[in-house]
C-alpha cells in the first residue's frame, strides 16, 4: 500500500501538472553542474589468509587502475502554485585512463568476462518530483541516504537506484521519510539489478521499503529511529541519539547507534537474528578531533545491508567493514583541520580499529585496520572547489587476505548555472 501511496503521488502530481512546467521557478531555480573525478587505486595483496593452496596460486597480488569519471547533474526549480513540480537528470561516464587484465576489479570499471577492465561505461536517470508545502515526492533514480540504506560513493561514480522517495520537513526540527526502492546500479555498472543482500549468490531479489524519522529535539540532541526491509532476505531496525556538549572550550560530541536485525519472508540469505550497538565519541577542540568507540554485534549472521552499499557504522572504513557475525570492535581516531593553523582547505585524519572474537561458521576471526588520509581543497581563485585527496589503507585479517590499499582523488565541481 505505501509503494503505491508513494508511486501514485510522484506520477499523479507531476502528470497533472506538467503544463505549467514552464512557469516561474521551474527554469529559474534550476542548476547544472559537472563534477569531475580522477581516481588512481592500488592495492596489493599481502597474504593467502583463509585461502585454499590452488586458490591462492591463482589469486592476483594487486589490483592497479586509473580512471577518469564525468558526473552530470541537473536539478530543476518547481513551478508555481500550490502544488510545485520539477524534473531532475543526472549522466554518469566512467573512462579507462589503465588497468589490465590482472590489475582489474578495484571498483572502479566493470570487468569483462576475460578479465579486463571495459574501456567505459556510462549511466543516465531522470528523475520526477512534486512538491507540497515542504513536503517532496520523488520518482525515479535515486541516492538514498538513511541509516538503513546509504549508497555508496566511494569510488569513481556513486551506485544509483530506482523507486520512490518522499521527504518531508513540514514539522520544525522533524524530518520525516519514506520509500520503495525496486533496482539499483553498482558503482562499477551500467547495468540495473533488482536489489539483493550483500553476499548473496542465489538469483532472487526483492523490492526494498523503509521510513523513519529525524528529530532534532534541541540544538544540542538530535533523535533517529527507521525501519527498513527488503523482501524476502531481512528487515531491521535503527534507533540513534546524538548530543553535543561544550565542554573545557571544545564540543564533546557522543554518538549512539543501534540496529536490530531478523531475516524475513522466504529468508533467502539464511537465518539472520542479531543486534549491534555502537558507540563513539569524539572531543574537538582548537582544530583537533580525537575520537574513541566501541561496537558489539550479537546474534546469529553479521549484519546485513544491501550489495555494495555503504553501512551506517562507525566501522565501515576504508577496506573493512568490521560487522561479522559475535564480533567485537574498538576504534580511535585523529584528524585535524589545518584552518585553525590559517591554512583553511587542508586536513588530516587517521583511525585504527581491532575487531575480534567474531565468528564464522565454527571458527574464531579477528581482523584490524589502520587508515590514514590528506584531502586539501583550494579556496579561492581560478581553480577554486578543487580538490585532491590521498588515502593509505592497511588491513589484515585471519579469515580473509590483508592488503594495503593507496588511493589519489582528484575532483572539480563546475557550476554551469
Amino acid at each position: 500500500m505505501q509503494s503505491l501511496l508513494l508511486r501514485g503521488a510522484a506520477c499523479g502530481l507531476f502528470c497533472g501538472c506538467l503544463p505549467a512546467a514552464v512557469a516561474g521557478g521551474f527554469i529559474e531555480d534550476s542548476k547544472l553542474k559537472l563534477q569531475l573525478r580522477n581516481v588512481y587505486f592500488n592495492e596489493n595483496f599481502r597474504d593467502e589468509q583463509g585461502m585454499t593452496a590452488r586458490a591462492a596460486a591463482t589469486a592476483k597480488s594487486e589490483r592497479t587502475e586509473w580512471a577518469q569519471g564525468f558526473l552530470l547533474d541537473y536539478q530543476s526549480g518547481f513551478t508555481q502554485g500550490t502544488i510545485g513540480v520539477g524534473l531532475d537528470a543526472m549522466a554518469l561516464v566512467g573512462v579507462k585512463l589503465d588497468s589490465g587484465r590482472g590489475r582489474s576489479g578495484t571498483g572502479l570499471l566493470p570487468v569483462h568476462d576475460d578479465g579486463r577492465a571495459a574501456d567505459e561505461f556510462a549511466s543516465a536517470g531522470v528523475t520526477a518530483k512534486a512538491k507540497l508545502a515542504n513536503t517532496v515526492v520523488k520518482h525515479g533514480t535515486l541516492l538514498p541516504k538513511t541509516p538503513v540504506l546509504v549508497h555508496n560513493d566511494a569510488r569513481l561514480l556513486p551506485q544509483t537506484y530506482q523507486g520512490t522517495q518522499l521527504l518531508s520537513t513540514d514539522i520544525d526540527g522533524l524530518t520525516l521519510t519514506a520509500g520503495q526502492l525496486d533496482r539499483f546500479k553498482q558503482r562499477d555498472s551500467s547495468d540495473s539489478t533488482g536489489l539483493y543482500v550483500d553476499g548473496y549468490r542465489g538469483d532472487e531479489t526483492g523490492d526494498f521499503r523503509y521510513a523513519g524519522a529525524d528529530y532534532a529535539a534541541s540544538k544540542t540532541l538530535r533523535l533517529s529511529y527507521f525501519h527498513g526491509e527488503l523482501e524476502n532476505f531481512y528487515r531491521q531496525d535503527f534507533a540513534g541519539i546524538q548530543h553535543d556538549l561544550k565542554l573545557g572550550g571544545g564540543v564533546l560530541t557522543s554518538d549512539l547507534r543501534y540496529f536490530s536485525s531478523h531475516d524475513s519472508g522466504s529468508a533467502y540469505a539464511g537465518r539472520i537474528d542479531n543486534d549491534m550497538l555502537s558507540g563513539q565519541l569524539a572531543y574537538a577542540h582548537s582544530g583537533h578531533t580525537v575520537g574513541a568507540g566501541y561496537q558489539v554485534l550479537n546474534g546469529d549472521a553479521g549484519l546485513p545491508y544491501i550489495s555494495g552499499a555503504t553501512v551506517y557504522s562507525f566501522s565501515n572504513v576504508g577496506i573493512g567493514k568490521f560487522i561479522e557475525e559475535e564480533e567485537k570492535t574498538w576504534m580511535a581516531s585523529y584528524a585535524y583541520n589545518f584552518a585553525a593553523a590559517g591554512v583553511p582547505g587542508l586536513t588530516f585524519m587517521t583511525r585504527y580499529l581491532s575487531g575480534d572474537n567474531g565468528r564464522s561458521g565454527d571458527a574464531g576471526l579477528s581482523e584490524w585496520e589502520r587508515d590514514i588520509e590528506l584531502a586539501y581543497v583550494v579556496q579561492s581563485g581560478t581553480f577554486k572547489g578543487l580538490g585532491i585527496k590521498a588515502r593509505n589503507y592497511v588491513y589484515r585479517a585471519d579469515f580473509a587476505r590483508g592488503r594495503d590499499s593507496n588511493r589519489l582523488y582528484l575532483t572539480y565541481d563546475i557550476a554551469l548555472w
